[in-house]
C-alpha cells in the first residue's frame, strides 16, 4: 500500500499557507485510492523532546565507551526512523522562521538523521535505505525571496534540509515554494499581493500535481 509521511510544523494552526498546501497534497494523495495511506505528524502539536544527549547523533557502535543516552529517546529514535523508512513519500511542511526552519522540525531531523543507519558514514551495508525515496518540501515565507533581490540567499531551511535530507540521506527533493505570505496582512502594494495569490494558487496545484504523479 502507497504510504505517505506527512509532517507539518507550522506554529499556525488556521492561516498557515504551508499547512494548508500540505493538506492539498494528502488529500489528493487518499484520493488516489482507499489502499493509499496517510501517516501524520504534527510537530508542533506534539512536538519531540530535544535530545538530551549528543551520543544520539550516533548508533551504538559509534558511541564513546561511556555513552548512555536515555534509553526512552532512543526508543523513540527508531520509532521515527522506522516510520520514516516504511514511507513510500515524504511530505514535509516548512515555514521560514528567522531564515530558518522552525525548531520542532529541526528537532525531528536531528532524530532520524544518524550516520551509518539513515546517512551514509563507512562502507557497511544498512546505509542510505531512503536513497532514491521522493521528498517533497513545502517552502513559505512571508517576505520576498526572488532571484537578484538583497534578499536571494537569506533562506537558510531549504539548504539545510537539502544537505540532510538529500545529500546525506539520498533522497530525491522536490520543493514547491510560496512566499510574500504576510504582504496581505502589512499593506503590501498590489502587484505584490497580486503576485502572493499567484504563488499560492501555483503551489496547490503543484501540490496536487506531485501528489499525483507520486503515488
Amino acid at each position: 500500500m502507497p504510504t505517505l509521511l506527512h509532517l507539518d510544523s507550522s506554529a499556525d494552526l488556521s492561516t498557515s499557507r504551508s499547512r494548508a498546501i500540505t493538506a492539498t497534497f494528502a488529500d489528493t494523495w487518499r484520493g488516489l485510492g482507499a489502499d493509499h495511506i496517510v501517516v501524520y505528524r504534527d510537530l508542533h502539536r506534539e512536538p519531540l523532546p530535544h535530545l538530551t544527549d549528543a551520543a544520539l547523533h550516533f548508533p551504538p557502535r559509534l558511541r564513546p565507551n561511556a555513552a548512555s543516552p536515555s534509553a526512552e529517546q532512543e526508543a523513540l529514535q527508531l520509532q521515527l526512523i522506522a516510520e520514516l523508512v516504511a514511507a513510500d513519500v515524504l511530505l514535509i511542511g516548512v515555514p521560514l522562521y528567522n531564515y530558518s526552519m522552525p525548531s520542532t522540525l529541526k528537532a525531528w531531523i536531528d532524530y532520524i538523521h544518524l550516520p551509518a543507519v539513515t546517512a551514509s558514514f563507512d562502507d557497511r551495508t544498512s546505509q542510505q535505505p531512503l536513497a532514491g525515496r521522493p521528498v517533497v518540501l513545502v517552502s513559505t515565507r512571508g517576505g520576498v525571496y526572488d532571484t537578484g533581490t538583497s534578499t536571494e540567499f537569506d533562506d537558510h531551511a531549504l539548504p539545510a534540509l537539502s544537505l540532510i535530507l538529500g545529500n546525506a540521506l539520498g533522497m530525491m527533493l522536490e520543493t514547491i515554494v510560496a512566499t510574500r505570505t504576510l504582504s496581505e496582512r502589512f499593506g503590501a502594494p498590489a502587484d505584490e499581493i497580486a503576485k502572493q495569490h499567484h504563488e499560492l494558487a501555483a503551489a496547490h496545484e503543484s501540490a496536487a500535481e506531485a501528489a499525483r504523479r507520486l503515488g
